[in-house]
């Protein structure tokens, strides 16, 4: 069996790395972005952002039909720079915020889950990245 490689994703947000980080790890945020698509919410989400601590965002159809909670325990934050985490299931996620000129390229790898396509999981974990730095552009 082929060990899966990490998929990395980026985004620039219109913002500074502290107001990009604000709004990526404060809860009130989260819940503002936290979704791939407009039939999609986060109603709910906490954090207790230290090493050790852990998160939990809901993430639900808004007609119901379907949910889950995404959650993990972070491994490192260090705070406008970047995180580390492990999800639920046990795969690693780092988060990377780096100033570029007037914006903040945030780029996310994680290790794909064997459920769904690598592209589908590409495809989903870079639409919620895109609602994100539209949401932190005006945050």
């Amino acid at each position: 069996m082929t060990e899966l490689q990490p998929i990395t994703i980026t985004a620039s947000v219109a913002a500074t790395p502290q107001k990009a980080w604000e709004c990526y790890t404060d809860p009130a945020h989260v819940i503002g972005w936290n979704f791939a698509s407009d039939d999609w919410h986060c109603p709910s989400a906490s954090t207790d952002l230290r090493a050790g601590g852990r998160f939990v965002a809901r993430m639900e159809a808004k007609d119901g039909s379907f949910g889950f909670d995404f959650e993990g325990i972070y491994t490192q934050v260090e705070p406008q720079r970047s995180l580390g985490y492990v999800l639920a299931d046990g795969r690693n996620v780092s988060v990377s915020f780096r100033a570029n000129g007037d914006a903040t390229t945030v780029t996310v790898t994680f290790d794909p889950e064997t459920e769904n396509s690598i592209e589908l999981q590409r495809q989903g974990w870079q639409a919620i990245l895109d609602n994100y730095a539209r949401y932190a552009g005006g945050c």
